[in-house]
C-alpha cells in the first residue's frame, strides 16, 4: 500500500533508533521526557547530540523541559542550535493552563522550527498554526491515541486540524500517540503529514498489507509452538461423557 504520511520513530534509545532508520522503516525521529526517563537517559545534551551526529540529515524532535516562558526560550535556542533539522518540542499548554502561544510565537519569528505538542482540541490546533510563521513552518503534533483512550473517536478532530494547518505553508501536521499500525492508514486518509511510531508497532509493519487468512493459521501455529515449549496436556483418560461421534 503507498501511503503519503511520513513516518517518523518515537523513542529516546538510540539503539532501537539505529536499527529502525538501517531497515528503511523511518524519515525522521521524536522523543519526549516521559521516553527519555523510561529509556534511562541521564544526560539530555549528550543524548540529543549523539542523536543529531548519527541522524544528520533526518528531523529530529527534542523537548524543553521547563515549565516557565523565559526558561523555554533559552533551552530551545539551545536545542534548536544541535542540527539544522532539530525541531523543538513546545506543549501548546503549561500545567497552571496557561497557554504557550506567545513562546511558540517567539520562537518561530526567531528562525526556530517549532514542534507544537500535547494538543488535544481543535482551539489548540487553531493557537498552533496562528502562532507558527509561515516563513518558518512548523509541526502541530495531535495526540489521537490519547484523544481515542478517552473513548472519543480522533478521526473527525484530525481531518479538521489537517484543514487547519494546511491553510499556513509549511505547517506540518503529526499524528501522536500511536497505538496501533492501522494508525498508520488512518493518519494518512486524514490528510497527516507525519506519524509518530514506537519501535514495538514499527516492528509489525513486517504484517502490513499481509492476508487475513495467513493472519488466521499464523496464529494457530504461534499457538502450537507455546503449547509444545509449556509441554502441558489436558488429561481425557477419566472422562466420564459420552465420546463426541
Amino acid at each position: 500500500m503507498q501511503l503519503n504520511v511520513k513516518v517518523y520513530s518515537d523513542g529516546a534509545e538510540l539503539s532501537a533508533m539505529k536499527q529502525v532508520a538501517a531497515q528503511g522503516l523511518v524519515q525522521g525521529f521524536t522523543t519526549n521526557p516521559s521516553l527519555m526517563k523510561a529509556a534511562g537517559i541521564t544526560d539530555y545534551l549528550a543524548f540529543a547530540r549523539e542523536a543529531v551526529a548519527t541522524f544528520p540529515d533526518q528531523s529530529i524532535s527534542f523537548e524543553v523541559f521547563a515549565n516557565q516562558p523565559e526558561q523555554m526560550l533559552k533551552e530551545a535556542l539551545v536545542l534548536s542550535h544541535l542540527g539544522q533539522h532539530v525541531a523543538v518540542k513546545v506543549p501548546i499548554i503549561r500545567a497552571t493552563g496557561e497557554d504557550n502561544t506567545a513562546v511558540i510565537s517567539k520562537l518561530s519569528q526567531a528562525g526556530v522550527q517549532v514542534n507544537v505538542t500535547a494538543i488535544t482540541t481543535l482551539t489548540q490546533v487553531k493557537q498552533a498554526v496562528d502562532a507558527l510563521d509561515p516563513a518558518v513552518g512548523g509541526i502541530v503534533s495531535v495526540f489521537a491515541g490519547r484523544i481515542a483512550d478517552t473513548g472519543v473517536d480522533p478521526l473527525p478532530l484530525m481531518r479538521q486540524a489537517a484543514d487547519l494547518c494546511h491553510t499556513k505553508a509549511g505547517v506540518k501536521l503529526l499524528w501522536a500517540s500511536t497505538r496501533e499500525v492501522f494508525n498508520i492508514v488512518q493518519a494518512d486518509r486524514m490528510g497527516c503529514d507525519i506519524i509518530t511510531v514506537p519501535p514495538k508497532i514499527l516492528e509489525k509493519l513486517s504484517k502490513f498489507g499481509k492476508d487475513a487468512f495467513q493472519v488466521s493459521i499464523d496464529t494457530v501455529k504461534t499457538f502450537d509452538q507455546d503449547i509444545a515449549e509449556l509441554g502441558f496436556s489436558i488429561p481425557t483418560t477419566s472422562l466420564q461423557s459420552t465420546p463426541i461421534d
